[in-house]
């Protein structure tokens, strides 16, 4: 892209951020700065000592408590700087290359949820048992604290970048009497339904994990006409086909049967044969081969449910992928084969590799999450008040965003023992890149910030104020929320 073409966009999207910042916009676009050029930041006070910030560290505090951001800010922002996947003409597959198309002929949205531990903060409100990875075997995946839910774009790769770039579009708390799938359903929705955003008039596509795979979560939006949903299940699961009903059958009275043929994933018997198979090779960074095999079968359907509200998921077939990879000595190279379902009206437009490559880019989601906690202080902030928490997730997805607004005017400055990368010798710029040069980058552009003002000693409290203790809060389990509703 070209240098000019791509400051200019950088300037319009911090103006256009200044401009939307309601209280202490000035503080606000600083820190901004600093989280986007400080990944050494071992806590969020230290962004006072970056170099864009020109304020005390007490304003820091000042501008999380007191910033007031529009619902739909990030989307707002983006929208126009989003390149379109229907610019692009995407490589069909070609039976003799047996490899990836290069882009995607589709808007690819990623939705998960990661957790913010705050396992001290015994004043903090809404604080719940929730699910975080662990690699001490035998510990069970939980922490106190609260989860995030963030939907992302996942854009095609490009030129010269890493293929780990995603572009946060949403971020909100899950409350603890919330289900995280179906906040993200809402968020999902809030995308396509805004009109000046192209997701929901176009053709778009979903990727989700497992329990993104549940009829709430499916049923919920399948309103959406042109949206295509992916998402990974159990492999302990079962379906059914849809029901033939003999030539000689005569139709009787009763409830009518919507259900055949039962399909267990876990019994090879029920499967019968294939609608369709697709032969794959592949090559690891370490130059290790790899084959894929991914079987198809074709309008299968789930049980929905009755409560709280009916989910009639007969009416909604999908497609079931079973994908294999195997090593080159034949072996299977995963413990188990991946099951992928996609559901919706659109879903016979996606090619068997179109839907294999766009759940392996739901990973990138995993690569923002972790660049966040390490470099941007994403879990770093520690407060009692949720209001300020969540004023924390939202400038710091704000702050991605800027790098990747960034991505085509850094240099690659890799330290003396990353030279030798497959990355780093080609050149490719990645989020940390960006942010240790984004630093140079502000200096040439200048900031829509102003200076700040002194304005005196502030005479602080009145001798022998005390303020009152902070209320303890409990810990909420799922199981009392159940047990104490109607």
């Amino acid at each position: 892209m070209d240098i000019t073409q791509s400051t200019k966009q950088l300037e319009q999207f911090r103006d256009r951020l200044y401009r939307n910042i309601d209280n202490r916009a000035d503080t606000v676009m600083e820190l901004v700065d600093a989280i986007s050029s400080m990944p050494q930041a071992r806590s969020v006070v230290e962004y006072s000592l970056a170099e864009s910030y020109r304020r005390s560290y007490s304003t820091i505090f000042k501008a999380i408590d007191e910033i007031v951001l529009p619902p739909k800010l990030l989307p707002e922002l983006l929208g126009p700087f989003l390149q379109s996947p229907f610019d692009k003409v995407s490589t069909r597959l070609n039976p003799s290359l047996r490899t990836a198309p290069e882009g995607l002929p589709f808007w690819l949205l990623g939705v998960d949820v990661t957790p913010q531990p705050r396992l001290y903060a015994h004043t903090l409100q809404d604080r719940s048992m929730v699910y975080e990875p662990t690699v001490v075997k035998g510990n069970k995946p939980v922490t106190i604290g609260h989860q995030y839910s963030t939907v992302a774009l996942l854009p095609d790769e490009e030129d010269g970048l890493t293929s780990s770039w995603v572009v946060p579009l949403a971020t909100q708390r899950v409350a603890s009497d919330a289900d995280k799938e179906l906040v993200g359903a809402q968020q999902i929705d809030a995308l396509l339904q805004d009109g000046q955003l192209p997701f929901g008039h176009t053709f778009s596509v979903e990727v989700g994990d497992t329990s993104y795979s549940k009829p709430a979560y499916l049923h919920a939006h399948r309103k959406h006409k042109n949206l295509v949903t992916i998402a990974r299940v159990r492999s302990n699961r079962t379906f059914y086909r849809q029901y033939q009903p003999a030539d000689n059958a005569v139709a009787g009275a009763g409830h009518p049967t919507w259900y055949g043929a039962a399909f267990a994933l876990s019994d090879p018997d029920t499967w019968g044969e294939t609608d369709d198979t697709l032969t794959l090779y592949e090559t690891s960074r370490r130059g290790h081969g790899y084959r894929v095999e991914i079987q198809a079968w074709h309008n299968l359907l789930m049980t929905g449910k009755q409560k709280p509200s009916p989910l009639p998921m007969h009416r909604h077939p999908f497609t079931l992928l079973r994908i294999v990879r195997y090593d080159e000595q034949g072996k299977m190279a995963c413990l188990r084969p991946l099951w992928l379902l996609v559901i919706g009206e659109r879903r016979h437009e996606l090619t068997l590799l179109q839907s294999y490559t766009a759940y392996r880019r739901r990973f990138n989601l995993e690569h923002f999450f972790r660049f966040g906690k390490q470099k941007l202080q994403l879990t770093g902030f520690q407060t009692p008040e949720v209001k300020r928490e969540e004023n924390w997730w939202q400038l710091t997805h704000i702050a991605y965003a800027q790098l990747w607004m960034a991505r085509h005017l850094a240099d690659c400055l890799p330290r003396p023992w990353e030279r030798n990368l497959p990355s780093m010798r080609r050149h490719l710029i990645s989020p940390s890149l960006v942010q240790r040069d984004f630093a140079r980058i502000i200096r040439q552009l200048g900031t829509p910030a102003q200076p700040p003002k002194h304005r005196g000693i502030s005479p602080g409290r009145r001798p022998g104020t005390r303020l009152p203790p902070r209320p303890r809060q409990k810990v909420v389990v799922k199981s009392q929320i159940h047990a104490l509703s109607p």
